[in-house]
Order: structure tokens, then sequence, then C-alpha cells
């Protein structure tokens, strides 16, 4: 059974094609088919983009491209394929203290059992005299007087924080209120055949990814700075609020969307 770059060679060379001319037709890059017909797809890309040139190459050979993809995927998982780097996290160590029990144990002298530390001793409860009955009320009139005051005192002061609380509350300004950010509406649409990858510029987080074919179309909602990937750009169509912007570019090659 002829492997995936016999059968690409063997397509190339049935039409008469050189390396160079396929590069050019195709926009990838001269040294990515030759290792690719070598059986070598060690491209240092992503693995989105090797499928999407394996599919490219196979459309413009004429290959059953689906069967062509389908065996790439079943070669072993170490084959072709980039190594992935463990995302690894470090964390320190926390030194608990021994608990009472912990140090009670290491201490305890060896060969024999720890006594168990004496009781603490139980207070005992104050003793009062007991009252006597004098026939005349145990509480002065003076210190009631006085206890009054100052509870009338307090309600006073309370009251004054109470009304300078609603005071200043009226007077302080408004919060200033934040005006939305308008979002926008971007719109792929596909030429031709293309495998494209939208990240969002500030964190680098995939917003969509996917393979389109011609006359498919992707709406995305647009909060900010996008970074739009390609394996064939040329074949790509940007819009923002349906409006058409201009596409320079060709080939495997990123666009930054402001």
């Amino acid at each position: 059974m002829q492997t995936i770059g016999e059968r690409l060679e063997e397509a190339r060379k049935r039409k008469g094609i050189s390396i160079r001319e396929a590069a050019e037709a195709t926009k990838i890059r001269g040294d990515y088919l030759h290792k690719m017909e070598s059986n070598s797809f060690d491209l240092n890309l992503p693995e989105i983009y090797i499928r999407g040139f394996l599919r490219n190459y196979a459309v413009y050979l004429k290959i059953n491209a689906d069967k062509l993809l389908a065996d790439y995927k079943s070669l072993a998982p170490n084959e072709g394929r980039l190594p992935r780097r463990d995302n690894r996290e470090i964390y320190g160590r926390m030194d608990l203290a021994p608990t009472d029990r912990q140090t009670t144990a290491d201490t305890a002298p060896a060969g024999g059992t720890a006594e168990a530390p004496p009781a603490p001793p139980t207070p005992s409860r104050p003793s009062f005299p007991a009252a006597t009955s004098t026939g005349t009320s145990p509480i002065d009139p003076a210190l009631l007087v006085k206890g009054g005051i100052a509870v009338l005192l307090a309600l006073v002061l309370l009251v004054a924080i109470i009304v300078g609380v609603r005071a200043v509350s009226r007077t302080s300004p408004r919060p200033m209120e934040l005006k939305p950010v308008a979002q926008q509406i971007l719109t792929i649409t596909a030429t031709g055949p293309v495998d494209v990858q939208v990240k969002q510029e500030i964190d680098s987080q995939v917003v969509w990814r996917g393979h389109m074919e011609a006359h498919e179309s992707r709406d995305i909602t647009k909060r900010g700075s996008l970074l739009l990937t390609a394996t064939a750009l040329e074949n790509v169509q940007i819009e923002i609020n349906g409006k058409r912007q201009a596409n320079p570019f060709s080939g495997y090659n990123k666009v930054l969307i402001p």
C-alpha cells in the first residue's frame, strides 16, 4: 500500500509538475511540499495548518483529500506530529506546626508512655457578703439622674450623626456611568478551500477555528482587536459590519484586525 508521500509525489509527477510550480500554485512553501512527499510531517506548525496544507495539496493534485486526511490521522500518535509541552505549575509547600497532641507524642520518653499533664485547677467562685436589709432603697437617686442625662446625650449624638450622613450623601456627586463598548460583527467569507483560526489579540484566546469551503461564511462578534490566521489568505474575504476590508495577503499568513 502506498504511503501518503508516495501518492502525492506520484500524482505530481504524473501531471509533469515540479515542486516549484506546485508551491507557486498552492501558495505552500516548497520545503513543506518536499517534506510531505517524503512522509515527514514535522513542519513545526500547528496541526490545523498541516491538515490544511495536505488538503489543499491533495485538491490541487486531484487526489481524494478526505481519504488522504483519514490516512494521516491513522498514523501513530508521535509520528509526524509535534510534541506537546506539559503545562505544569509549581506550588510552594506549607509546613504546618505540630499540634499539641503531636508535640506530646514527640516529647514522650523512649520506652514508656508519656504521662498526662496535670489538669488545671478549677477556679473557685468568689463569695460575696450577704446583703443586709436596712429598710432604705439601695439605688441613689442622684445616680438615676446622671444615667438619664447620659442616655439623653447619647440619643442627641446619634441623631446628629444620622442627619450629617444624610446631608453628605445628598451632596456627594453621582458615580460616573461608563458607556458600553459598541460591538462589531466580523464576517469571514471563503472564496476557496481554506483553514481559518481567529484569536483575541489581548489574551490569545481562540474565538473560532475550522475549515471553510468556497462561498461559506462565518459571523463573529468582535469586541476588540483580532488576529486572523489562514492557510490560504487569498481565499478569505473580511467584512466588518457589512463593509469589506482590503486583503492584499496570500498564502499561509496572519492579519491583525483592529
